[in-house]
């Protein structure tokens, strides 16, 4: 890009106009590196390629097994022999004149035994391990790439041997040139831009107002963070040739632990350990066992004796621990930029994204919440809920058979009440105000992402070509094609055995849903054969509360199901993605994660489509109920509706759910590693286990999870499913997710900087495939939503009753006067005497007015028995059913074109950062002209000074 650009191309301007262009800008001078220093890296080099000469004489290891004709040099250039010891730092280019290590270096755990070379990567083996051939011949390569090495055996088993890994700096600088690692040149400069006086007056006026009000508490406290040198510099890809153009203060800090530590791991990923084009990488040595864990080293401890606020933090561990996994801070900005730097790029995405989440559903949980507030001020003007607590003399037919009574409607008075609390006039504005939501918050999380990816430096970034999965070579070795990036031969895939594998994979995913299905077909019968048993318990709570004690223990079986079922489907999917054999990692990743999503979205969402759409809507009508396996009736909707349900089934499951995801996220680990420390404690007590070095204690942590943050975006993709897909039903869904993700971030933070051993820094410029499985929620959410208000909400019956046959009908009128009448309406009457045998009550209904019941009433819009059609559909039934229809055609096209208007309006890059781009690029040009004219000018008057002059030179 324009950096990378600038850098390779050689300036041609003149020194004055550099100078004017300069002096315009105003750009910051840079001490920069003196010819001196330049005159010792010819020196050596000049040894290096005498050194190389030596070694072309020496024999390499596999040039003895695979003969002088090897049909591939490239796999064999990484063979050398190399050097077992640790050689000091003075060969360095950039070493720093009278800096000695300090003692404290030597005992802290981070370093070589001689204080100065920095521990940047550890390998675990046992001595016991069997592959100690193919360790050798990796470890001497491991040398022969200029990587040093130390080994030291564990203090708790002295079969355990860390291997400490150390890069110099010759080594580094050539692989982050390889690896195109962006370094700063020189400070950003910041310019305002141009405002018109009435803006001025407007911005003064609300600085003034800002001063009356308290300082932002969710601030951080910038006295406290370090100053990220790289967030403020211009950077550029590094390069050895222009090392003058870059910012070194000191060569030992100049690349970040966390980039020392991805330099090793890109050159272990590349180095043999066997004969053979394949037998290459430590990921491999990882999976046959011969290394045991490898991982870069926390930077000690996250506790200190000392005050952060006195004394300053020891290390950015320490920092991060007080700054953002404390929960002190909770209410506190995260410091992404600090994530971004100890841990990478593609988990301070994961942190960003989790943020801007949690900040986006402060105004969902606000309007859930008023929703809410809103049913509960208008519950006693409701006059649906005053004639369903009225009608004392409304008796409604049983609903199971034989032991269900009959009782009245004003018994469930509680239940109406409660119904009228999520289904209220403010449900429709609040399902399409989440539909809104939802396209909001992913476009302005487009627009966050750029911002990030700007500021981080991954505008540019592209993915190095990924290596093949060593499963897909062992599978597909036999077959090649040449690879058209790289133009080198690999295994290829038969695209009819691709297609073979995709199809019983679907297979296996389609089995795995049926079974899914399965469970909720047994869900359902434990509800219709429950709701009868505990109709007849001898307790008078449960008996009179029959339904709501059947769909609340229902709720919770059905978690267990769900949680023993997730267990299930994450060692099926594992099969089957193994099964469809991806050639890369990312592809293996995606396809494991969609169908992880699929198994589970499916597993906690099926029973939830159950209640919403299905529960009561084909179970007939008295004396002609619909039958499972013509034996057990249909369950119904209680007499206020199917709403209430839907409720439960929402709150209970999302609280569990979050609960347990929360204990298993934290809590496991916490008991894993209380439980190592009580083993060290005894067996070597306390003062031992303080003296452990830090590879001894990372090394008993607990390793981050083998999908990495698999676990962590699908947890918060299923709460955003239940966030949205239901929300017409469960108002306060927001709010609750909220309040958990509140609690979530530190507890990921606590688990990050405490619990787990440091992950790989790696980069990454999006959240990658959970972007467009958020996009198919949203779309789903507009679907799911339109038919919970149509289908299960009484919002369309009752809008039709206001309309046409209510006391208003005819006016264009809709408020409460115009209900009256309405629950009569909406009840049917039943002859007690068509009752089947099956299913008639043993209570004949004279309890309440001394003699047997003739009539009883259900809710439906059926025609009377005495009717010249028995329990016929009247037109009312009719119109309902059309207007739902049609209410939900018109919402979802409502809605879909408000949420793609939002999305045209709302560019993906925001306009001063697209300005700022454009300065920058500008600025870069004017920066290379500047430091390259300051170089020549230095060494002309270099050569001044040594009595060395040329006749035309430049400038």
């Amino acid at each position: 890009t324009a950096f990378s650009a600038a850098l390779s191309q050689s300036p041609s301007i003149s020194s004055s106009e550099g100078r004017d262009n300069l002096q315009g800008n105003q750009l910051e001078t840079q001490t920069w590196i003196t010819p001196d220093v330049r005159k010792t890296d010819v020196d050596f080099s000049e040894i290096l390629n005498a050194m190389q000469e030596i070694a072309k004489d020496v024999n390499i290891f596999f040039d003895e097994l695979e003969g002088v004709n090897s049909p591939s040099k490239d796999d064999d250039s990484l063979l050398h022999h190399g050097n077992l010891t640790c050689t000091s730092d003075d060969a360095s280019r950039l070493e720093v004149v009278g800096e000695e290590a300090p003692d404290k270096n030597k005992t802290n755990g981070l370093y070589f035994r001689d204080g100065k070379c920095r521990i940047d990567y550890i390998l675990v083996y046992r001595k016991s391990n069997p592959q100690t051939e193919k360790r050798e011949v990796f470890e001497r390569n491991i040398r022969a790439e200029g990587l040093q090495m130390e080994k030291e055996s564990s203090l708790i088993n002295s079969d355990i041997i860390f291997v400490k890994l150390h890069a110099p700096w010759e080594v580094l600088g050539k692989y982050a040139e390889l690896m195109n690692v962006r370094m700063p040149f020189r400070r950003k400069i910041y310019y305002l831009h141009r405002r018109y006086k009435f803006m001025n007056r407007i911005e003064k006026q609300i600085s003034r107002f800002r001063g009356w009000l308290p300082r932002k508490p969710m601030k951080l406290d910038k006295e406290t963070l370090p100053d990220l040198e790289e967030n403020d510099c211009y950077t550029a890809p590094f390069s050895q040739q222009r090392i003058h153009h870059f910012i070194i203060h000191n060569k030992d800090t100049f690349f970040n632990n966390a980039t020392r530590s991805r330099i090793v791991h890109h050159i272990l990923q590349r180095v043999k350990y066997e004969e053979g084009k394949n037998k290459i990488g430590l990921n491999r040595l990882l999976s046959n066992g011969s290394y045991e864990a490898a991982f870069p080293l926390h930077e000690g401890s996250y506790r200190s004796k000392n005050s952060i606020k006195t004394h300053g933090a020891e290390n950015h561990r320490h920092l991060l621990y007080e700054c953002w996994a404390s929960w002190e801070v909770w209410y506190k900005y995260q410091p992404l930029d600090l994530v971004r730097r100890y841990f990478g790029e593609k988990i301070g995405l994961y942190f960003a994204w989790l943020g801007w989440y949690t900040g986006m559903l402060f105004p969902a949980a606000f309007i859930g919440l008023f929703v809410f507030l809103y049913g509960v001020t208008t519950l006693n003007h409701c006059q649906v809920s005053k004639e369903v607590c009225q009608a004392t003399d409304i008796i409604m037919c049983p609903i199971c058979d034989k032991y269900c009574p009959f009782m009245r409607l004003s018994d469930s008075c509680i239940y109406a009440k409660v119904t009228h609390l999520f289904d209220n006039g403010a449900t429709v504005f609040f399902a399409v105000f989440m539909a809104v939501w939802a396209t909001v918050f992913l476009e302005f999380w487009k627009r966050r992402r750029a911002v990030i990816a700007y500021d981080w430096d991954l505008i540019d970034w592209e993915e190095e070509e990924e290596e093949i999965r060593p499963q897909f070579e062992a599978k597909y070795s036999k077959k090649e094609r040449m690879n058209p990036i790289s133009g080198k031969p690999e295994p290829y895939q038969a695209f009819a055995d691709k297609c073979s594998r995709l199809i019983v994979s679907a297979s296996g995913i389609f089995f795995m849903i049926c079974v899914v299905i399965a469970a909720v077909f047994g869900i359902v019968i434990y509800r219709v054969v429950t709701v009868s048993t505990f109709a007849a318990f001898k307790w008078a709570l449960i008996r009179n509360n029959s339904q709501v004690a059947t769909t609340g223990t229902a709720v919770c079986i059905n978690f267990c199901i769900i949680m023993l079922l997730n267990v299930l489907y994450e060692k099926v999917a594992l099969f089957l993605t193994n099964l469809e054999q991806p050639r890369t990692e990312s592809e293996w990743e995606n396809s494991f994660t969609l169908k992880m999503f699929l198994f589970q979205f499916v597993n906690l969402n099926s029973s939830t489509f159950y209640i919403a759409f299905f529960l009561g809507r084909f179970t007939g009508h008295p004396g002609a109920y619909l039958r499972l396996i013509n034996r057990w009736r249909l369950e119904e909707c209680h007499p206020s509706g199917c709403l209430i349900d839907l409720c439960m089934q929402m709150g209970i499951i999302m609280v569990l759910k979050q609960t347990w995801n929360n204990f298993m996220e934290l809590g496991y680990p916490l008991i894993q590693n209380w439980w190592t420390r009580r083993k060290l404690r005894q067996e070597y007590g306390t003062q031992r286990k303080t003296s452990f070095p830090q590879w001894e204690k990372d090394y008993n942590l607990q390793p981050m999870n083998a999908y990495g943050l698999f676990d962590e975006y699908l947890e918060m993709i299923l709460q955003f499913g239940f966030t949205t897909i239901f929300v017409a039903a469960f108002p306060l869904a927001p709010l609750l997710a909220l309040l958990n993700n509140i609690i979530e971030i530190r507890l990921d933070a606590y688990k990050f900087v405490t619990q787990w051993r440091r992950p790989l820094a790696s980069r990454a410029k999006d959240i990658g495939i959970w972007y467009g499985i958020l996009e198919g929620i949203g779309i789903l959410s507009v679907i799911t939503n339109a038919f919970v208000i149509a289908v299960t909400s009484d919002f369309i019956p009752r809008l039709v009753y206001a309309y046409k046959y209510g006391p208003c009908a005819g006016q264009g009128e809709a408020g409460q006067k115009c209900m009256v009448g309405y629950v009569n309406a909406s009840l049917s009457v039943f002859l007690v005497s068509d009752f089947e045998n099956r299913s008639e009550p043993t209570s004949n209904g004279s309890e309440f007015s001394g003699s047997p019941l003739k009539y009883c009433r259900y809710r439906d819009y059926r025609d009377t028995p005495h009717s010249a059609v028995p329990y016929g559909y009247t037109l009312q039934f009719w119109h309902v059913l059309a207007a739902r229809l049609a209410f939900i055609i018109v919402f979802e096209h409502l809605v879909f074109c408000i949420k793609h208007v939002i999305s045209y309006l709302i560019p993906d890059l925001p306009k001063d950062l697209r300005d700022r781009m454009r300065r920058e690029k500008y600025l870069i040009q004017e920066m290379m002209y500047e430091a390259e004219l300051e170089r020549l000018q230095k060494e002309r008057k270099e050569r001044k000074k040594n009595g060395k002059s040329y006749h035309n030179e430049w400038p």
